[in-house]
Parts: structure tokens; C-alpha cells; sequence
């Protein structure tokens, strides 16, 4: 069954730091686009970071570039999103997503998505 899981989600304070994990099953993470999705309630899901390959181009939204860091572990089969000085508009569902064969990584949209996660709550509070 392919499937993605991914977990390191909490609350965290302002300037605070989390690293999310994202495992792959069922499939090999090498060789396809990952993405990071986030969603905060009443907005709709936004593409935050977007890789094309264990040896490509990463692309970044303007509002996380300086700040977040995405890398992958392609031993583990799984990705990880490196969140530095988080912000309370950082509170958010983030998923984890494979593209779809032949789909863009930037700009990264949910159409172009194939696998999804479930989730990872992040929350930026004092």
C-alpha cells in the first residue's frame, strides 16, 4: 500500500524550531517530487516547498525561504521539513506529497498531487 506518514508536529513558541518528518511505504521516495503542503483554517492549502529530486532544484515559498529547510534521507525513505524562527502565521495542518508523474514542483499546487499524508498539526504560540 502505498503511503505517506508524517509526524513532528507540536506546539512550539515564536522563534521556536520543529523538523518534520515524512516516511514513504509501498513506493521509493527517490525517485519522485516531493512537496510540503500547509493548511490553516479558513485558507486553503498552500505549496510551502517543492523538490525534484535527490540531486535537483528545491523551490521555496517567499514567506519560508530563509527559514525552512527541506532534505531528504534516502536510506530511511523519508523527507524532513527543517523549520527555523517560526511565526504564529506558520500555525498550520503540513502534509507531505508525491507528484504526480509529468506535474511541476513550482509552483507547487494540489492538482498535481498523487499521494497524499494525513497531516502534522504545527502550532506557533506563546
Amino acid at each position: 500500500q502505498v503511503q505517506l506518514v508524517e509526524s513532528g508536529g507540536g506546539l512550539v513558541q515564536p522563534g521556536g524550531s520543529l523538523r518534520l518528518s515524512c516516511a514513504a511505504s509501498g513506493f521509493t521516495l527517490d525517485y519522485w517530487k516531493i512537496g510540503w503542503f500547509r493548511q490553516s483554517p479558513g485558507k486553503e492549502r498552500e505549496g510551502v516547498v517543492c523538490s525534484n529530486s535527490p540531486r535537483g532544484s528545491t523551490y521555496y515559498a517567499d514567506s519560508v525561504k530563509g527559514r525552512f529547510t527541506m532534505s531528504r534521507d534516502n536510506a530511511a525513505n523519508t523527507v524532513y521539513l527543517q523549520m527555523n524562527s517560526l511565526k504564529p502565521e506558520d500555525t498550520a495542518v503540513y502534509y507531505c506529497a508525491a507528484l504526480k508523474w509529468g506535474s511541476s514542483c513550482w509552483p507547487l499546487v494540489p492538482d498535481g498531487v498523487d499521494v497524499w499524508g494525513k497531516g502534522t498539526l504545527v502550532t506557533v504560540s506563546s
